[in-house]
């Protein structure tokens, strides 16, 4: 490609300023002695230029892998065999302290949507080049100059989202870049407007998303939906795009409630809080998993919310429903090694039908009594062990919680030779752990 002549930008801010640990100044001086070019790259430098501190700092480098490597083994630095070797990237750990990952400078020589075959090169631009959006592509030495091929510094500061280049050879080199679109432009953006080429890039490529893996798709869905602008950012993904088929989202997604729920609680909801909003029923769950394999707790608590939603819709201010429901979460025989993992489903379900705050508050605060039988009450007191003994501790507990919790352990061991004791093993119908 023709030579471009960056733009280039000073910045000596606080937050730049902070990077320079001892150990940052000692990889510089190795560097700049064997005269390897070495910079901040990418999402660092678009944060610093957002006055906002990088978690993370990646580096890029004219050095090869083998030269770090001779390098780091020559001043006897110690290098962390972490996946992505075979992409360039070598981290070290200087002073046993802090880890570094430098990335020799590449071009993708073929791309088929998914992955890339890569050759080092010297050249910034072309690496740049390679980067999916303009705010990425930027590079800052360490002397404090962000250098820019692609008008990234003035899509910064208009808070404008676009693709390196043309939009569909972006995509095309991984599809994986559409929801990346989406993601940084709830980031980034203060409209909800996109620019009609960039949508239309994305629906004529969007076929291509059905091949990238179920675990790249949920890491960037589960960031959209509970980031910044989830609500306009998923209504355009769904309504404007129709992407919900490659994200085993339904065909018709209730994107009212996502907003309402997204709107009042932008910051308390789980990821799948706000894919169950989405749905309708459990087996829309299902199939969402089928798609992004989801982990067991991700699943449980989507499937949970869609059990509950209409019963909880319908009790919302009946407190003795959600202290029951509370009670069987934490209390009931069964689930004595689940209470914070439960109790997290049930303020979920609670966000989930726009509970009032103070619902909300009293589940997060309430301490729920505590069950007086366990199955060693019931052997001494002549109960035979074996099977019967759970089912004889539900029906107990079924009349303890009938009680409103009243019922003494003594109440309850006098029951527990009743002659119609029902099989209750398997009722009420109990959260899959």
């Amino acid at each position: 490609m023709d030579p471009i002549e960056p733009k280039l930008m000073k910045i000596d801010n606080e937050d730049f300023r902070a990077l320079f640990t001892p150990q940052l100044l000692k990889l510089r001086d190795l560097f700049a002695k064997r005269n390897y070019e070495l910079r901040i790259a990418g999402g660092a430098v678009r944060d610093l230029l957002m006055n906002i501190r990088p978690a993370d700092v990646d580096f890029a480098s004219t050095a090869t892998p083998t030269q770090m490597k001779e390098m780091f083994e020559q001043e006897n630095i110690r290098m962390l065999h972490k996946r992505g070797e075979e992409h360039g990237t070598i981290t070290c750990r200087i002073d046993e302290k802090e880890n570094f990952e430098i990335t020799t400078l590449r071009i993708d020589v073929v791309c088929d949507g998914r992955r890339a075959k890569v050759e080092y090169t010297t050249d910034w631009q072309l690496d740049a080049n390679r980067r999916d959006l303009t705010i990425n592509s930027l590079f800052l030495d360490l002397h404090g100059n962000v250098v820019d091929y692609f008008g990234g510094i003035e899509d910064i500061e208009t808070r404008r989202v676009a693709f390196v280049g043309d939009a569909r050879q972006r995509i095309q080199e991984d599809y994986l870049r559409i929801l990346r679109y989406f993601r940084f432009f709830g980031r980034i953006s203060n409209s909800p407007d996109h620019e009609a080429d960039t949508i239309q890039a994305i629906i004529d490529n969007r076929d291509g998303m059905s091949g990238i893996s179920a675990e790249r798709i949920w890491t960037e869905l589960k960031k959209i939906v509970i980031g910044r602008m989830a609500d306009d950012v998923v209504k355009a993904m769904i309504e404007q795009c129709g992407l919900q088929k490659y994200l085993g989202l339904p065909d018709e997604c209730n994107i009212t409630r996502f907003r309402q729920i997204f709107n009042r609680f932008p910051k308390s909801v789980e990821p799948m809080t706000m894919v169950a909003s989405l749905c309708e029923d459990e087996e829309q769950i299902a199939q969402f998993h089928k798609i992004t394999k989801l982990s067991n707790d991700e699943r449980l608590l989507g499937e949970f919310i869609l059990r509950e939603r209409e019963a909880a819709l319908e009790n919302m201010n009946n407190d003795d429903w959600w202290i029951d429901r509370m009670v069987d979460l934490e209390v009931r025989p069964g689930h004595e090694n689940l209470p914070d993992r439960l109790r997290l489903r049930l303020v979920q379900l609670a966000r989930s039908v726009l509970a009032e705050d103070e619902r909300i508050e009293m589940l997060q605060k309430f301490t729920p009594p505590q069950f007086p039988i366990t199955g060693r009450d019931l052997m001494e007191a002549g109960v035979r062990k074996g099977p019967g003994v759970k089912n004889i501790l539900i029906y107990l507990y079924e009349l303890w919680k009938t009680s409103r919790f009243t019922s003494t352990k003594e109440e309850l061991l006098e029951r527990a030779r009743d002659s119609d004791i029902p099989d209750l093993s398997k009722k009420p119908k109990s959260p899959k752990h």
